[in-house]
Formats: C-alpha cells, sequence, structure tokens
C-alpha cells in the first residue's frame, strides 16, 4: 500500500508539463517590473571535486578555494549524499544582462613556514597532479567545457580541471596540452581565471523574461602583477614543484551573456549528452547486440517446446504397462522432483531478498524510462532504489516465508530474522567499512553521521516491520500445493555425463544473460567511476527485460536436461545457474579496472573493488531469483499436464 501511495504522489505531481522540481526559471534585468516573478541575479553553486585518477572526491573547501561563508547550504536529497554530492553556494556572483571583465574573487597567500598554508599548497597540487575537476552549476544545469577533440569533434565536459602538471621530461599532463605557454617544466600551472559564457533564449518577446539554456566555461592561467586590479593578462600562473617561497593565488572571472534562440529549454541538456564519448558508438551495434540475443531467445525457446512437445505427446500415449517399463527421463524423478533442498533456509531467505531487488530495479528502471530519474534531477535515481528498497520489505518477507513453508521448514523465527537481516547487512557491513576509509580520507563521499542514522532508522524501523509483516501473511497461507507427491526414499542419482554436472552447467548458464548486459554495463561503469552522465534509460529498460527473459531460458533448458538426466536437485542449481552471471560481471569489473581505469592509490583500489562486490551480491540475488522462479514455474507446468499416476 505505501509503494502505491508513492507512486500515486509521483505520478499525480507530475500531471503538470513539467517533471517535479524542473520547473524552468525566468531571468530579466535589474528593476525590470514588468516580468513578474524574474530573477536579476544568477547565483553559482559548486559541487564536489573528482577525478577519474581516483575515486576519492572532495567539498569544494577542500582546496582552500575562494569560498562564499554567507551563503547558507541547499539541501540535498538522500541520492546526493549517498554519491558523495556536496552542493555549496560560491563566491561568483552575476547579474543577468551585466558582462563583467576580469573581476577579482581573492587573493590566497601560501607562506612555507606555515604548516597549515604548507598542507593545503600541498593538497592543492595533488589535486592537480591527479587531474581533479570542478563541478560547477547555473540554473540547475552544469557549467560546461567545451574542446576539440579526435577528428574535429567537439567535446563538452560537465567539469573542468583546477590545474595541470608539467612533467620534469617537459610532457604535458591533461589539460596542459591545450596550451603551448605551458612549458615550465616539473611544474603545476594553475586555473586562476575562468571566461564564463551564458546562453539565453527569449521567451515570448520577453513577455514572460529569458530563460537560461547554456552555461559555458574556458579555465585560463594569468599571473597577474596587480593583486588588487588584475587585468587579466601576462604569463601563465604557475608553481614549480621544488620551490619553497611565499606563493599568492589571485582568482578571477570575466562573464558575458549571448542570445541563442535555437535552443529551447526543455532541450539544453541535449549538447552535453551528444557530444559524450559513448554517443559515438553506433546505435546500430547496439541494436545489432539486441536483436542477436533476442534470436537466441527465440531459438532457445523453439529448441525446448518443440522437444518438450514430443515427450508429453509420447508419455501421456503409454498405456500398456510394457511401455511404461520402458519410461525415461524426467518422468522417473517425478516422485523426487519437488522434495526439500538442502539449506532450504539460506536458499528462501536469498529469493525473498532477490524478489526485493527485482520489484526494486523494475520499479527504478521505468520511472526512469518516464523521465522522473533524469541527470537534471540529482539524486532522484539512488533516492527512488533506497526508498522502494525499504518499502518493498514486505514481498522479502512473503516470498522467503512462503517458500521456506513449502520446503517443511518450521524455524520460521530464524528464517524472518535472516530475511530481514541477512543480505542488508552483508552489504551494509561493506559500505561501513568503505566509509571508514573515505572518513579517514577526508573525502566528501564520506556519509556524514546522521545520514548514516537515518538509514539504520529506514531499516529497522520501516523495512524489518514491513519484512515482518510479510512474513507473517507469507507463513499464515496454506503451503503450495504440488501437482505430484514426494516419494519417502530419495531415488538414486546415476552418473552424469560432464555437462550435466552441476559446476559445467552453472558455468555455461551464466554466459547467455551476460552477452546481453555487457555493452550497457560498459556504459554504466564509465558513469560510475568515469564520471559521465548516464541517460540511456530507455535502452536499458529494453536489456532488463532481455536478462529476464534469457535467464529464465537459459535456466529452463539447462533444468531441463538435467531432469531428462535424472537428478532432480534443480532448487540451487537453477538459482545459480543464472546468478553466475554475477561472477561474468565481477571478471569484467577487473578487466574494466585494468583496462580503462587509471586509479591510483591503496584506499581507491579498496573503495573501487568494495562497492563492486556490493553490485555482484545484489546482482546475484536478482540474477539468481529470476532463474529460480523461471525454472520453478516450468517444473511444476511440466509434472501438472503429464500423467503420473
Amino acid at each position: 500500500m505505501l509503494l502505491w501511495l508513492l507512486c500515486a504522489a509521483l505520478l499525480a505531481r507530475a500531471a503538470g508539463f513539467y517533471l517535479p522540481g524542473l520547473a524552468p526559471v525566468s531571468f530579466c534585468e535589474p528593476g525590470n517590473s514588468e516580468v513578474p516573478n524574474c530573477k536579476s541575479s544568477i547565483d553559482v553553486f559548486v559541487n564536489r571535486l573528482d577525478s577519474v585518477e581516483s575515486i576519492l572526491p572532495y567539498e569544494y573547501n577542500a582546496f582552500d578555494f575562494c569560498s562564499d561563508t554567507t551563503a547558507k547550504r541547499p539541501s540535498e536529497n538522500l541520492g546526493q549524499v549517498l554519491f558523495g554530492e556536496r552542493i555549496e553556494s560560491s563566491p561568483y556572483k552575476f547579474a543577468y544582462k551585466k558582462p563583467m571583465t576580469c573581476q577579482k574573487v581573492c587573493t590566497k597567500t601560501y607562506k612555507p613556514s606555515n604548516p597549515s598554508d604548507k598542507a593545503k599548497l600541498d593538497f592543492l597540487k595533488k589535486g592537480m597532479l591527479l587531474n581533479y575537476q570542478h563541478h560547477w552549476i547555473v540554473d540547475n544545469m552544469p557549467v560546461t567545457w567545451c574542446y576539440e577533440v579526435e577528428a574535429g569533434q567537439r567535446f563538452c565536459n560537465p567539469g573542468f580541471p583546477i590545474g595541470c602538471y608539467i612533467t620534469e621530461s617537459g610532457k604535458a599532463k591533461d589539460a596542459c596540452v591545450v596550451n603551448s605557454n605551458f612549458k615550465e617544466t616539473d611544474s603545476f600551472y594553475i586555473f586562476n581565471h575562468v571566461d564564463i559564457t551564458i546562453f539565453y533564449h527569449v521567451v515570448e518577446h520577453e513577455a514572460l523574461g529569458v530563460r537560461l539554456v547554456t552555461a559555458k566555461v574556458e579555465p585560463k592561467s594569468y599571473e597577474n602583477l596587480n593583486e588588487e586590479q588584475p587585468d587579466c593578462s601576462g604569463s601563465p600562473k604557475f608553481l614549480k614543484n621544488k620551490d619553497t617561497g611565499e606563493f599568492k593565488i589571485t582568482y578571477s572571472y570575466s562573464v558575458r551573456f549571448e542570445e541563442d534562440n535555437k535552443v529551447r529549454w526543455a532541450s539544453r541538456w541535449d549538447y552535453i549528452l551528444e557530444s559524450m564519448p559513448h554517443t559515438n558508438i553506433q546505435w546500430f551495434s547496439i541494436m545489432n547486440s539486441l536483436v542477436i540475443v533476442l534470436f537466441l531467445s527465440g531459438m532457445v525457446a523453439m529448441i525446448l517446446l518443440r522437444t518438450l512437445h514430443k515427450d508429453i505427446a509420447r508419455y501421456n500415449q503409454m498405456d500398456s504397462v510394457e511401455d511404461a517399463q520402458e519410461e525415461f527421463g524426467w518422468k522417473l524423478v517425478h516422485g523426487d522432483v519437488f522434495r526439500a533442498p538442502r539449506k532450504g533456509m539460506l536458499l528462501s531467505v536469498f529469493l525473498g531478498s532477490g524478489t526485493q531487488i527485482f520489484i526494486m530495479i523494475f520499479v527504478t528502471l521505468f520511472f526512469a524510462c518516464l523521465g522522473f530519474l533524469s541527470p537534471a534531477n540529482r539524486g532522484a535515481l539512488m533516492t527512488c532504489a533506497v526508498v522502494l528498497w525499504v518499502l518493498l520489505g514486505t514481498p522479502a518477507g512473503y516470498v522467503a516465508a512462503r517458500l521456506y513453508k513449502a520446503f517443511g521448514g518450521e524455524k520460521w523465527k530464524t528464517n524472518v530474522l535472516l530475511t530481514a537481516f541477512l543480505c542488508p547487512g552483508v552489504v551494509f557491513a561493506d559500505f561501513f567499512v568503505m566509509n571508514l576509509i573515505l572518513w579517514g580520507e577526508g573525502s566528501s563521499a564520506a556519509m556524514p553521521f546522521g545520514t548514516l542514522v537515518a538509514i539504520l532508522a529506514l531499516w529497522f524501523c520501516v523495512s524489518v516491520p514491513l519484512t515482518f509483516l510479510g512474513a507473517y501473511f507469507g507463513f499464515k497461507k496454506a503451503a503450495i500445493e504440488h501437482p505430484v507427491r514426494t516419494n519417502q526414499i530419495p531415488r538414486q542419482i546415476p552418473e552424469q555425463s560432464f555437462y550435466t554436472r552441476p559446476f559445467p552447467g552453472i558455468v555455461m548458464g551464466g554466459i547467455l544473460p551476460f552477452g546481453c548486459i555487457f555493452i550497457q554495463l560498459f556504459f554504466i561503469l564509465n558513469s560510475i567511476w568515469s564520471h559521465q552522465m548516464y541517460y540511456m534509460f530507455g535502452f536499458l529498460f529494453l536489456v532488463f527485460i532481455i536478462l529476464v527473459i534469457t535467464c529464465s531460458e537459459a535456466t529452463v533448458l539447462l533444468g531441463y536436461f538435467h531432469l531428462c538426466a535424472e537428478d532432480y536437485h534443480w532448487q540451487w542449481r537453477s538459482f545459480l545457474t543464472s546468478g553466475f552471471t554475477a561472477i561474468y560481471f565481477l571478471v569484467y569489473a577487473v578487466h574494466y579496472f585494468f583496462s580503462k581505469l587509471q586509479i591510483a592509490g591503496l584506499a581507491s583500489i579498496i573503495l573501487y573493488f568494495g562497492y563492486t562486490m556490493i553490485m555482484a551480491l545484489i546482482f546475484f540475488l536478482f540474477t539468481g531469483t529470476i532463474g529460480f522462479f523461471a525454472c520453478f514455474w516450468f517444473v511444476t507446468k511440466i509434472y501438472s499436464v503429464v500423467k503420473v499416476d
């Protein structure tokens, strides 16, 4: 009921044209009273700084930049906190249509004799060495740095560097390659000036004011001999790596406004998304992969249905005792196929948690396809996933209880406690260890203590009671009736061939599901670790559906082969067959780490693999649950339509 109320509230808020929290803001010149509810001041907000060479993000003030101590920090949702976003006001203040040239912000002085100044300067140099990036926000859209890349294409990065480094051998690293004037070896060049261009779109001849559609920045470096009145000219500002003298940095900015009526407010993010690297991949290759997966799924379904149809027809035509004596295959194990599996308690707990994750992913992707969880709605994706997981404790408890009761279990208290605490506890323990590392490194991604308490409160005060409620109804309901009776004495399983043994079958079962996700997996890992925007939720939802179909068909096919080989232990095998896709995910994550990332530092490496283990566990429960229920439905159906007197 709570889930449906949440959905109804979200849909009710979406009744208008604009999505929740994304309504446009009108701007007008100062003193203009003809346009109602318009703003003349343009605020610049700063977010945390990150790097592709480190997993540790840091707050804006950690690098000792010019800060605004008077403004109140804007509130952040749960998803932003979990992702390490730390949005705060900045001292960069603009007025609409009021250009400024070389406006001074502040001057920072570092004295080597002062340990605090030395630590701040060393941290700033470390940030430039690891290519940390600013992330500024104007009117809820990122301030982008656009530059030419290979093949004459223009790439717009939703961030810009704080500086760059020239090695002792004279090699320019990162952003230093864009300026031929950066020539000093073993030196750090600081981008202490920004040229900001704000493009606006006139709405109905300014009757409703104007709307901002683009904000672009060009970072520059100037020495500024006159610190009180900088002229933004002269040689670049650099710091020798081994310099021990006093060092001053004067930060400044210039801003200008340009009209651009070609870009509409609703499509102002398009130029960023269209220029990102993953959009350069031909869409045909993605569609081709999806068609191949659909074709393979159709082949699996056709082979399975034709083979099974012949078996059912042959078995139903057996009327004589002589025919019955010649029976073989899956009908011989009908008296053992619904025998309770070993470790049924653990299996039921995994299936309950997997059901909770499955529904959470489905609803989250559905909302994402509707546009509720777009990149403009910051933190909404993670917030939606966490809230849904908390509210879906009831189906988790219900499924775990129903299956445990069907397995003949009697320790219902242990079952419900494990469902509520085992898998969430493992995830929380891993996350807590990662959070301790982030705390120790002073990263902005470290969750505040208050948020940690709020997460625990949601878990213990909402999710756990809902799990108990679901388990109560699950145990109260009558046990699942199987179409055939179970023999008292287990049947002996004959010697199995290589491909029907448990391990080879499980390993083969995860190949096809992984084949339909690895392209999207590459994009998702890029968005997480390379700080790129992910917006192809339509493709992701399609891949999700194909993954469900592929996991189901691969598990059913292998399960049928095992039953024909007179091996009736299908419960755990069906769960592990599709769940083994998570092992391929782990292998791919290791490959991605060594081939695509340039992460340095022990803390970043531990964080990468720690968070990867959380994702792998969630993926294991998700895919394993799909395989089990597909095989359970299949086994129930085939033994209910065949005469097994």
